[in-house]
């Protein structure tokens, strides 16, 4: 279960039991792991005593295919988990990039990370009805469950997404499916962002539906739909002719070049940000991206900027009243992971007061906010 590397303990549990006994046998500072995708994220770790690696809880618990729902560890991978799913018909409507790179289910909460079919499906916020905690002082908070409709009690799940790991270990994660579409098609049309943003506009007020609406930094709209297979021709075609000349369906998998861009250019920090739809265009236009992929409907981006226009990017999204969180950057880069506190800083500093009050978990991760 744990074993020692210099100072440095090892916890790599296969249960529940065996976690809960592992926190309590630790001593110090704790960091939570995954398949290590996303371990630059955030603010810089700080020092810790013992990694709490979650890749030996893994696997399905329950899947009850008719209530559209699945409970799996937390180390579970993503990608497996729909192969998994896939089985049946079903999958969870989620399409990070990381997923690919073999993310784990509780990293993907942890960190908050989303893919371009957020547009429609939301985020693991929106997709995670239950979770299983594991606190520093070992006890285990439950909440929430199978039943998609049940919101009594306190929504732990909710408040997980997106600590990076600084709350607790999450074990368990009780997950909403959707079924598999038939079949999906993209269209594909070169303009800048401002015509992109136009587009855009246009297509989310029409009745296409489409399932994610985004710009590429090289000079590409891509809108995707869902649907069937009797019904997808009719929809690309009404939705070519809707963004006018140019527009073309894809023939090919266009969405490997955005995942490429939302892991960034080497050398360059990348940010995520995400402000309201209407002013992203405005925004991006002022920040000195090297590379960029634009959520036109949820106004969620990624950036790659030079690491000397970390500060700067962080300013501009806080004034046009955004959040930005640095992913990835250079090694020896010094730059901010967060920009100026939000509002309810007090707040996140009790909500860590109260689940962690002795700074054990993630210490670090919300630097310069000195949270932890």
């Amino acid at each position: 279960m744990s074993d020692r590397e210099g100072t440095l303990t090892a916890l790599k549990p296969a249960s529940l039991k065996e976690a809960r006994e592992a926190v309590l046998d630790t001593a110090g500072r704790i960091s939570v792991a995954g398949a290590g995708t996303a371990a630059d994220w955030a603010g810089r770790l700080g020092p810790v005593d013992a990694v709490f690696d979650t890749t030996g809880l893994s696997g399905v618990i329950t899947h009850n295919p008719g209530d559209m729902t699945v409970s799996v560890h937390a180390g579970t991978p993503l990608r497996a988990l729909q192969e998994e799913l896939a089985k049946h018909g079903q999958h969870l409507s989620f399409d990070a990039a990381r997923v690919a790179d073999g993310a784990t289910v509780g990293g993907l909460v942890a960190t908050a990370d989303a893919g371009p079919s957020a547009l429609v499906h939301g985020t693991l916020r929106d997709l995670v009805i239950g979770a299983t905690t594991l606190l520093a002082d070992g006890a285990v908070v439950r909440s929430g469950g199978h039943v998609i409709k049940n919101v009594a009690g306190f929504d732990l799940a909710k408040l997980l997404h997106g600590s990076y790991g600084t709350l607790g270990a999450l074990v368990e994660v009780v997950l909403r499916l959707h079924p598999v579409p038939k079949a999906v098609g993209t269209v594909v049309v070169e303009c800048d962002l401002a015509e992109a943003a136009r587009l855009g506009r246009e297509v989310l007020a029409s009745q296409l539906e489409p399932t994610a609406v985004e710009w590429l930094s090289s000079g590409r709209l891509l809108v995707r739909i869902d649907s069937t297979d009797e019904a997808l021709p009719a929809r690309l075609e009404r939705l070519t002719r809707l963004l006018g000349d140019g527009a073309a369906v894809a023939e090919a998998d266009v969405w490997g070049e955005h995942a490429a861009l939302t892991r960034g250019t080497e050398g360059a920090a990348v940010l995520r940000i995400g402000v309201k739809p209407s002013v992203l265009p405005g925004v991006l236009e002022g920040l000195p991206a090297a590379a960029a992929t634009a959520g036109l409907g949820t106004g969620v981006a990624t950036v790659s900027v030079p690491g000397t226009a970390v500060a700067e990017a962080h300013a501009a999204v806080h004034a046009a009243g955004g959040t930005s969180v640095l992913r990835s950057r250079p090694a020896d880069l010094d730059a901010p992971a967060w920009g100026p506190p939000p509002s309810a800083l007090a707040v996140l500093k009790a909500v860590k007061q109260r689940f962690d009050p002795d700074g054990r978990f993630g210490p670090g991760r919300y630097d310069p906010w000195e949270i932890s």
